[in-house]
């Protein structure tokens, strides 16, 4: 008690703040030592890092960079003596030394003025002025004597360029490989030692806050404990309201003489407490009552009560989501059905109908249906736009497209659908009169019912197709597929049909038109009956009073009257097949003039005249023939024909 008294006059009291305070100034100490050492140690650890990965790492590569580019130009150089024709590896060797070796030679040089011993930097500038003189040796000894196709056939220059590799090129190059080898493990050491100094520097800082740590966690429990017993009589009042809260009641009963201490952070946790639980109780109120949409922020990440709610409320929300997609599907079918139904007579305006029907119900902003074309057996199968909305008709009008061509001829070919977000630039524009831009999505679903394909139908849009969009427009497919597959069935009967009806009404015009052509036919047959007849009387009449004989173009006898015979003394036998020398003196027969007269009869040209002839008994008869020449429709003289008689 004197004590206590002593404390009250002196003015000192342990209150939860004093001790909170002193417990954090312990602390706060530790932490300000162990910040100290952890700066200190930690700039330690960045100087370090930063030299090896800006000095030691870096050099070590670009030492490593510079042994390859030695061998690459012994390589490129030997491939320019070796390979006339490898242009690509000549290139590659102009570069190397135009720009590759300046740019490596610059960043050498900079890192060189950080690098620790000047023997180091000493080595690399005789690799540099090495490597100068071999590239000397290579432009001058190589590729200025072998620029051209003459040059190569030179056997003399292409053995002085093969002599420079293996005397000069290669035993260089050996030698600057070795010596970059001898830098790049000095290099090595550097990069190694300075590793090894960044682990010792690590390992300290662990020591050191491993110490601290640890001290820290030991004032900490202590402190905790001390205050732990120093609060538990303020605490009764707030079990109270716990107690009512155990009961279901909302209560907001506050005592006005807590401090600011934890006493009054629980008091504030049990009003926010309050005040969650009536938030949570009208979110409950919510769901029940439909309303999904309603924001509500748990009291914690741990508050299961409220998270419990909103997965309630997601569950509710998904089912309800879920319900109105079927909906959304099942009444697509059916208006797609309806369409499907109505228009099953004209493809045109069936296609029409399906393309801007589904660019409206998906609210996409292009869509493009393609039916495969009815091709003649062996030729190649291909596709064409039959309707479109807001499409470039024009640029795809009679563009027919072949399977595998393009995505659209893609999906044919793989019979599957292709679904793009991330559509190239030039595939596609979407425009209005505003302007133009390309599609966020592009969707191309093939045409198909039990494994056969009629056609593709592509949508584009401006925003990305839902899965149970993709799947309503997979179903929708087959049922066009199906029903143009009847469409063209009624078309291709339809098409019968009228070829039956307009083939029956030829068939009827052919035998009306023949029939006429029969009747023209009898009375031709008949006029030229009366003409034969007519012909026949003449030819009778002539044959009875003429002598009448029938020749070959060549002149031989195929035909004789009775006259004919009487007038030579012959019979038909005897004359028929012989030639019509046999009526010919001896002196006629070898004259030019008879020859001709065969000749011109046999060309159409007529001969008439008084003739000396023999008869069969020799002796000279004269005669007044006629020659006449026959001819066919083409014009042709088939045979010759003689009247005459003794003049």
């Amino acid at each position: 008690m004197e004590e206590q008294a002593n404390k009250k006059k002196s003015g000192f009291r342990m209150t939860i703040g004093n001790k909170i305070l002193g417990g954090f100034l312990i602390l706060i100490t530790l932490f300000i030592i162990n910040g100290v050492i952890i700066f200190w140690k930690g700039n330690v650890i960045d100087n370090v890092v930063n030299s090896s990965s800006q000095v030691y790492r870096p050099s070590q590569d670009a030492i490593k960079d510079f042994i390859l580019m030695v061998t690459r130009s012994k390589m490129l150089v030997t491939n320019w003596v070796y390979l006339q024709t490898n242009q690509e590896d000549k290139n590659a060797l102009k570069l190397l030394q135009d720009n590759e070796y300046p740019a490596l030679q610059e960043k050498i040089t900079k890192l060189m003025t950080t690098w620790e011993t000047d023997s180091q930097r000493s080595q690399m500038d005789t690799v540099f002025l090495k490597f100068d003189t071999l590239l000397t040796v290579q432009k001058e000894s190589i590729m200025a004597n072998l620029q051209s196709f003459e040059h190569y056939e030179d056997p003399l220059t292409k053995l002085l360029a093969e002599d420079a590799i293996e005397s000069q090129v290669i035993p260089r190059t050996t030698e600057l490989i070795s010596r970059l080898n001898r830098i790049a493990v000095t290099q090595n050491e550097v990069t190694a030692r300075s590793d090894r100094d960044v682990i010792g520097s690590i390992r300290s800082l662990r020591n050191y806050t491993i110490i601290l740590g640890s001290g820290i966690i030991v004032i900490g429990l202590m402190s905790a404990i001390f205050l732990m017993r120093t609060i538990t009589r303020p605490v009764n009042f707030l079990k109270n309201v716990v107690v009512k809260l155990g009961r279901g009641e909302l209560v907001e009963e506050k005592q006005g003489n807590f401090s600011n201490d934890e006493i009054g952070e629980m008091a504030v946790a049990m009003d926010q407490l309050v005040a969650g639980l009536k938030g949570t109780s009208l979110f409950a109120e919510n769901i029940g009552n439909g309303n999904y949409k309603t924001e509500f922020k748990p009291l914690s990440e741990h508050d299961v009560l409220g998270n419990a709610l909103i997965n309630m409320r997601d569950n509710l929300a998904k089912v309800a989501d879920d319900d109105k997609k079927r909906n959304w599907a099942t009444e697509g079918m059916a208006k797609f059905g309806e369409i499907l139904r109505t228009n099953t007579n004209d493809l045109l305006k069936l296609t029409d109908e399906i393309v801007s029907n589904l660019v409206k119900y998906l609210q996409a902003n292009q869509g493009a249906l393609y039916i495969i074309d009815e091709v003649n057996e062996g030729e190649e199968l291909t596709m064409t736009m039959k309707a479109c909305y807001a499409w470039d008709k024009k640029k795809f009008l009679d563009h027919k497209i072949y399977k595998g061509e393009g995505l659209a001829g893609q999906a044919w070919q793989e019979g599957d659908i292709v679904y793009l977000t991330e559509v190239p630039q030039n595939y596609i524009r979407i425009a209005s009169g505003l302007g133009d831009a390309n599609p966020t999505s592009v969707l191309i679903v093939p045409l198909k019912v039990n494994d056969q394909i009629f056609g593709v139908i592509e949508l584009a849009s401006f925003s990305e197709f839902q899965d149970f969009e993709k799947d309503f427009v997979q179903k929708i497919a087959e049922t066009i597929a199906s029903t143009i597959s009847t469409v063209k069935i009624n078309a291709k009967t339809q098409r019968l049909l009228e070829e039956s009806q307009e083939m029956t009404e030829q068939m009827r015009a052919q035998e009306e038109e023949m029939r006429q052509n029969m009747e023209e036919l009898q009375a031709t047959q008949e006029e030229m009956q009366r003409s034969q007849a007519e012909t026949d009387s003449t030819l009778s009449a002539i044959h009875s009073s003429q002598s009448v004989a029938e020749y070959t173009i060549e002149g031989s006898l195929t035909k004789v009257n009775s006259n004919y015979l009487e007038l030579f003394g012959y019979t038909q036998n005897e004359v028929v097949g012989e030639h019509h020398r046999i009526f010919i003196t001896k002196e006629d027969k070898n004259s030019d003039e008879y020859r001709q007269f065969w000749k011109d009869l046999s060309m159409g040209y007529p001969k008439k005249g008084v003739y000396r002839r023999l008869n069969r008994k020799g002796d000279i008869i004269t005669v007044r023939s006629s020659f006449s020449t026959i001819k066919n429709h083409s014009g042709e003289v088939v045979k010759i024909m003689e009247i005459t008689h003794a003049a």
